[in-house]
């Protein structure tokens, strides 16, 4: 069969690439550029816990080698600590430095607009040559505590945030250090072709494929079994198949800069509100700062609705201005090393499919107020596509599972963006009478702490509860922590083989996931209860799935009880819990989840392109 057509080398596109080899699908990357990024340090990313491991999984390497993972998070408004959150060091992280995820990104979802430091002529400003690597003391809140009180900025005594303190932290990187990574390993990779300075021009699509014209160098007709968009937010694919992209322009607008300095809080991603100092030209109400390494931190100041021009003088008066009043009025040493500004747009195209093409990432979506991260999503995009295409380029199309990726994708994004559309008047309406209800200043403060960390409404991500994939309710089902459609929790579990590992390190292979609980079996090798107790009945389930299926034991699992059976999609959402081994319910979840009975079109297909 012919290869899937990827448009698009951005983070989103080669991701699903990878995705996609991994599950032995060839495909063919048509990259518009020279093959390589502009690295750019005010141009960055924020990578969730769940992205951060797909990522790392498709490409074997540790992300927090290219970035800075938080120490915490601490938010303010005027000279108050409205919340502190400390996060919890991974074990891998104490031996290498680690990024947070910027929750404004100016080009990494591609979907606002970035000047650069060259074209404002700006590249240092200051005294001496930056701060020295703050990694040794970047988790001591001691020292940016006693910092912030000598500058008026002490913090209160209710700040600390119990409900996240077991919050894994964020992950910044540049995007180019993401991409990077990306292409690295796609060099390695035999079923990826990419081919450079490639720009799109016309599309054709029949019954059995679909065909691409580019132009350029490489102009060439390619052809392909399907063809997926990852072309970004003026995307050619999308304009081809005439599918409307709605939305709002302009939502928000930020001054950026990248600069290596010292702060009071090492390795901290701070959120101040209405900050306390005289500002020049435009008053700020908010502005952030987000650790990377090597004591980079980007800054991001909102600025007022319009298009007021951002000239470099007031940009250097922006900062220097930001750090005296985080230091107690004197402006450290800092080493300006690029800027921009970032526009954040709202769009949601109409649809996400027309036949054999498929959008993804910004071609499909933009997002990025209060907080939230476009590339997530994206990312979110290719893991739920992968699965879907490679199954359907193996066994032959499901109309009902290709069909799923819209419904659910689409159904996230969208709640997002209403959520985030019913925040913008509260916290940049200008006040009014709800800003003098008591709480409202917390409120909003939560609100804000939601979209940069990642959770509740505006953050957190989506499940699939609604999925036409989702089976019907059974006796047989046990609830458990996680609800029917969301993301499994990353529990050890032994594998066929006896050894252990994590859950989440037997995803992205095309295959369906069975993890029984069973207490105990960590304690003794695998060969002393494989053929024990109920394991023989359910491996014989497992086998006679209608699909390839691995069967996993973990202990425990959050909320499940001894011999709960877990079904697990290869994108690592949860389809069903069972209590016991059910073979007629497991089989029938299973071949829900994979879009129904195949087709006898579709089997016909199959057999022909292995003939």
């Amino acid at each position: 069969m012919d290869p899937v057509i990827i448009v698009g080398a951005g983070p989103v596109g080669l991701t699903l690439a990878l995705a996609l080899a991994r599950q032995e699908v060839p495909c063919v990357v048509l990259d518009e550029g020279p093959g390589k990024d502009e690295q750019r340090l005010a141009r960055t990313v924020v990578l969730r816990e769940d992205t951060a491991a797909l990522v790392e999984r498709l490409t074997g390497l540790p992300l927090t080698d290219a970035g800075f993972r938080w120490a915490g998070w601490r938010s303010m408004r005027r000279k108050q600590v409205m919340r502190e959150i400390n996060f919890a060091a991974r074990a891998s992280d104490t031996d290498s430095p680690d990024f947070e995820a910027d929750a404004h990104d100016p080009g990494g979802a591609a979907h606002g607009s970035v000047s650069g430091a060259q074209a404002f002529g700006v590249r240092t400003h200051g005294s001496g040559s930056g701060a020295q690597r703050s990694g040794g003391n970047a988790r001591d809140p001691k020292g940016s505590a006693q910092s912030l009180k000598n500058a008026g900025l002490g913090p209160t005594t209710d700040a600390q945030d119990p409900e996240s303190a077991d919050a894994p932290a964020p992950l910044h990187l540049a995007q180019h250090a993401l991409t990077g990574a990306l292409r690295e390993a796609i060099i390695h990779e035999r079923l990826i072709k990419v081919a450079v300075g490639s720009r799109l021009d016309s599309i054709e699509q029949e019954s059995s494929g679909v065909t691409a014209h580019t132009r350029g160098p490489n102009g060439t007709w390619w052809r392909g079994s399907y063809l997926v968009g990852c072309d970004g937010p003026r995307s050619t694919v999308r304009k081809l198949q005439d599918i409307r992209f709605p939305g709002r322009t302009a939502v928000e607008r930020y001054a950026v800069a990248a600069l290596r300095t010292e702060l009071p809080w090492p390795g901290q991603a701070l959120l101040h509100r209405m900050p306390p100092w005289r500002t020049s030209g435009p008053a700020s109400g908010e502005v952030t700062a987000r650790p990377l390494a090597d004591d980079v931190w980007r800054l991001d100041w909102l600025l007022p609705p319009g298009k007021d021009l951002v000239t470099p003088d007031l940009l250097v008066a922006r900062i220097r201005e930001t750090l005296a009043g985080w230091n107690a009025g004197s402006t450290p040493p800092y080493e300006l090393l690029d800027t921009g500004v970032h526009t954040v747009h709202h769009r949601l195209a109409r649809r996400w499919r027309a036949g054999r093409v498929f959008l993804a990432g910004d071609a499909a979506h933009l997002l990025g107020a209060l907080g939230t991260q476009g590339l997530d999503e994206g990312l979110r995009d290719a893991d739920n596509l992968a699965w879907k295409l490679a199954l359907a380029w193996h066994h032959g199309p499901h109309e009902a599972l290709l069909d799923s990726y819209q419904a659910e994708r689409r159904a996230v994004v969208a709640a997002r963006l209403r959520a985030a559309d019913q925040a913008l008047p509260l916290l940049r309406g200008g006040g009014g009478l709800r800003s003098y209800v008591p709480g409202s200043a917390r409120g909003h403060d939560a609100l804000l702490t939601d979209g940069h960390l990642g959770r509740g409404p505006l953050g957190a991500p989506g499940a699939y509860a609604d999925s036409p994939l989702a089976p019907t309710h059974t006796e047989s089902e046990t609830p458990v922590d996680t609800a029917p459609g969301a993301a499994v929790v990353d529990v050890r579990v032994t594998a066929e083989d006896g050894s252990f590992v994590q859950l989440r390190e037997r995803l992205g292979r095309g295959v369906l996931l069975v993890v029984l609980i069973a207490p105990g079996t960590g304690v003794w090798a695998r060969k002393h209860w494989v053929t024990a107790g109920i394991m023989p009945r359910l491996a014989a389930a497992v086998t006679a799935l209608p699909h390839r299926a691995e069967l996993l034991v973990a202990e425990s699992y959050p909320g499940a009880a001894a011999h709960t059976v877990l079904l697990v999609r290869p994108d690592g959402h949860l389809v069903t819990a069972l209590s016991g081994v059910r073979p007629a319910d497991l089989y029938a979840a299973a071949e829900t989840t994979l879009g129904g009975p195949a087709t006898a079109e579709a089997e016909a297909e199959t057999a022909a392109s292995t003939t």
